[in-house]
């Protein structure tokens, strides 16, 4: 039976947050998975006619799979017209059909071949998608900035800088791109979804309150969008944030050995507690902010937005959204790493807020953390590790070789590079071997 929220209070544990509005979640889902909010950027025949970039000399067969697996796409668990999950049909400017991306290009994930809307995909190769359905090959590069250094993450806070750059205040379209600072090299590792919940501010650097709907709406703001749609729009994004809001994490799979658990149930609440909460009936979260002289982890994400992009920002239509209180949100430079909640961790991997741990054992044991590695960028059982929980890794002695094609050197990971770093977060490595499996075992159970 559909169920129609009329109004939707959602309260985040311990301090977390509350909105009120008319909002229904399956109603958001339905206009999340089913509508198109960009104009078409291909013509359908891209999709049918991209594989003559990949150097083959006929089109693979088990085309689709084939085409998922090239970019870290993921079927789509909904009527998609035949296309995985994150690309959507759409109508061109003219009219015609097209296809175009849409959130869950980012933010719909798998694990163990299993789709979910709202795990943050981590396989994505969003800068090949782009270069060969556009028909550019890698050395024909025609964006401003990369889509992503490194399969798996994504420049998004790039991406949103540079379309607000292309805008006046008023959301008029500018003759030439502000200077906002724009850098892209910040290699963001797309967060859960069904952690929004229990936040009061998300994105990783936590300076955007949590409850904003406008936020949610910036990869919306093409060219072609105005003023007059973005508007229209806002009352179906109310709608998909409530259906954000109502995500659950799938449990985990295999089997747990309980006797660890509870001897990693007590290392936890006496470590890892105080910044990322605990859970159950009572759990508490508390939404807290980590200094980057205490978490250590790479600066580059947390420093990247400037003063000059939020205050063009807030000088926008979106930057004037008021929230429950009736009160202009504000909007921080923490110049840190939000502690997130850890409910479904053993799905979310890889961890950190650039991916740069492939596992748990890797998060709790910083001098295990590989230099250089690749993974085959799969989710099925194959790929997954039980034991260190998160994805199975080949070290690797170097970075990839220069001159391979751009889709193959993301395939690996350098943690040389800036944004992506892989030190601090030292808090496990006083750990033994035996506490560092109990932690994990309990952290399965989240």
């Amino acid at each position: 039976m559909r169920r129609r929220v009329m109004v939707l209070v959602l309260l985040g544990l311990c301090g977390g947050w509350a909105i009120t509005w008319a909002a229904d979640p399956e109603r958001g889902r339905t206009a999340l998975t089913t509508r198109a909010f960009n104009v078409a950027i291909w013509p359908r025949s891209a999709y049918d006619e991209v594989w003559k970039q990949w150097g083959v000399s006929e089109k693979p067969a088990g085309y689709a799979a084939a085409f998922a697996e090239r970019y870290g796409l993921h079927p789509a668990p909904y009527e998609n017209d035949g296309l995985p999950m994150g690309l959507r049909p759409a109508k061109t400017v003219l009219g015609g059909r097209g296809i175009t991306n849409d959130c869950m290009i980012c933010h719909g994930g798998s694990i163990l071949g299993q789709s979910y809307i709202g795990l943050g995909n981590s396989s994505l190769d969003i800068e090949a998608l782009f270069e060969e359905m556009s028909g550019l090959g890698d050395r024909q590069r025609k964006v401003l900035f990369p889509f992503t250094n490194v399969r798996g993450t994504s420049e998004a806070a790039a991406m949103a800088i540079f379309l607000f750059s292309l805008r006046n205040a008023d959301l008029s379209l500018r003759p030439q791109p502000l200077d906002l600072g724009l850098r892209a090299d910040l290699c963001e590792d797309p967060p859960a979804w069904w952690l929004l919940k229990k936040k009061r501010t998300m994105y990783h650097d936590g300076g955007t309150p949590a409850h904003s709907v406008r936020s949610l709406m910036q990869f919306t703001l093409s060219p072609l969008t105005t003023l007059a749609q973005l508007k229209a729009m806002e009352p179906t994004f109310q709608d998909i944030q409530a259906f954000i809001l109502s995500l659950e994490p799938p449990p985990y799979p295999y089997p747990i050995d309980e006797t660890r658990a509870a001897r990693g149930k007590l290392l936890f609440e006496q470590r890892c507690a105080t910044c990322h909460g605990t859970y159950g009936p009572d759990g508490k979260y508390p939404n807290k902010i980590v200094e980057l002289d205490e978490i250590g982890t790479d600066p580059t994400r947390a420093l990247a937005i400037t003063e000059r992009a939020k205050t063009h920002y807030e000088a926008t239509w979106f930057g004037a959204e008021l929230g429950p209180d009736g009160q202009k949100m504000t909007y921080r430079l923490p110049r840190g790493y939000q502690a997130p909640p850890l409910d479904g961790i053993w799905a979310t991997a890889p961890y950190f807020h650039n991916g740069s741990a492939p596992t748990l054992y890797h998060v709790l044991n910083s001098e295990a953390r590989p230099t250089y590695f690749t993974r085959s960028y799969r989710t099925g059982a194959a790929d997954y590790d039980p034991s260190r929980v998160g994805w199975k890794i080949e070290v690797l002695d170097g970075p990839a070789d220069s001159s391979l094609p751009g889709i193959e050197r993301r395939r690996v990971y350098d943690t040389t590079q800036p944004g992506q770093g892989n030190g601090g977060h030292t808090f496990g490595d006083g750990l033994t071997e035996q506490e560092r499996r109990d932690l994990i075992e309990y952290l399965k159970k989240l």
